[in-house]
């Protein structure tokens, strides 16, 4: 599949939306992924300049048949980010109809947050697969950091989108989020993933743009074991 899998990460103010502040400022990642032969593929998370992203993947032969949120908020889908307006899916949309692939749980808080309407999203539950051509992606509901959040799996690549980064994981002292449901996600939901996964983050807050599970849980004092009372008393905010 490595052959035939396209997989870009992109990183905002730097790849695209040169130029714009805010998006300077957040470091968001958005991913592009899809099969090479086909020439379908994903976008993750295009928020700030959308138009742009859809131009990337048209310079790369690559035409974009859906938009995967790993969550609501608006340095990843688009909305309001205090007092500024960040164009997102819902821009995108207005040009190039595509479904918009979110977790059941998340999709009121994306039709209120982004503008997104009922008719372009599809609803899944944890373990859902989207086929990109012959590219599998697996969907992993990670709620924590927002009700619906969501990870996206693919050929030993973790999308984690705000639930986990190689330093920390998700703020969970935001409207939806859940410290106990982020404990539950760090230590059973991404528990079985094998160390060799590599990591995609939502934002470059580490030095390095992605790393490998062993290292991360090795590392990162967000999974280091220990009991739900302890972590919650070290980490909930």
């Amino acid at each position: 599949m490595t052959d035939r899998l396209y997989f870009r990460q992109l990183l905002a103010g730097v790849d695209f939306a040169v130029g714009d502040p805010v998006a300077t400022q957040m470091v968001n990642f958005v991913y592009a992924i899809g099969d090479r032969e086909t020439g379908d593929a994903v976008l993750i998370d295009p928020a700030y300049r959308p138009t742009e992203l859809l131009d990337v993947l048209e310079q790369d032969a690559m035409t974009t048949r859906a938009v995967v949120l790993t969550h609501y908020h608006a340095d990843h889908a688009g909305g309001s980010l205090v007092g500024h307006h960040i164009a997102g899916t819902r821009e995108l949309l207005e040009v190039h109809d595509v479904p918009v692939h979110v977790q059941s749980a998340e999709s009121q808080w994306v039709r209120e947050g982004s503008g997104v309407g009922t008719g372009n999203l599809v609803e899944h539950d944890s373990g859902d697969v989207i086929e990109i051509g012959s590219v599998r992606v697996t969907l992993i509901h990670t709620p924590g950091h927002t009700p619906g959040s969501q990870c996206a799996l693919v050929d030993g690549r973790l999308v984690s989108g705000d639930t986990l980064f190689i330093d920390g994981c998700g703020r969970t002292d935001l409207p939806g989020s859940d410290p106990t449901e982020m404990y539950r996600t760090l230590t059973s939901r991404l528990a079985h993933l094998d160390g060799s996964t590599w990591l995609y983050p939502g934002h470059r807050y580490s030095p390095e743009a992605m790393a490998q599970l062993d290292e991360i849980r090795r590392d990162n004092a967000v999974l280091a074991p220990m009991s739900a009372e302890q972590w919650l008393a070290t980490f909930s905010r």
